[in-house]
């Protein structure tokens, strides 16, 4: 099962990663989604490792902010976000041009076992 978890953190800190590369953290919003991200990824390291870092109340913090984070970022300004990146274009996607709930959804579903690990780290 630590095979597991290693590989998926592997997954998580390569996507960020690749995401960084390419330049797709070019606006507020997106750098605090990598904000998140990083500080969420170091959660699960600790909990996968069983190292500690801080107390599990700020865990316990960091786990409910990025849960609303992640929900309201994904739901709500994503397509907004990460329209400019994608199509270099001045102005968010189109009505037509959002990515569909389908995707979103997988989207999330990737990274329920980031929550399960850091849920399980803080409580």
């Amino acid at each position: 099962m630590d095979f597991l978890w290693i590989v998926y953190l592997g997954f998580l800190a390569t996507s960020v990663i690749a995401f960084l590369i390419q330049g797709k953290y070019n606006t507020i919003r997106t750098k605090a989604d990598f904000l998140v991200s990083v500080i969420t990824w170091v959660g699960l390291f600790g909990y996968v490792t069983e190292t500690p870092f801080l107390t599990p109340l700020v865990w316990k913090a960091v786990f409910v902010f990025a849960i609303l984070w992640d929900i309201t970022f994904t739901f709500i300004f994503g397509d907004y976000e990460y329209g400019y990146a994608e199509k270099g274009k001045s102005k968010p996607y189109g009505r037509k041009e959002m990515l569909p709930l389908w995707s979103k959804l997988f989207g999330i579903s990737l990274i329920l076992p980031l929550y399960y690990g850091l849920y399980q780290y803080a409580f």
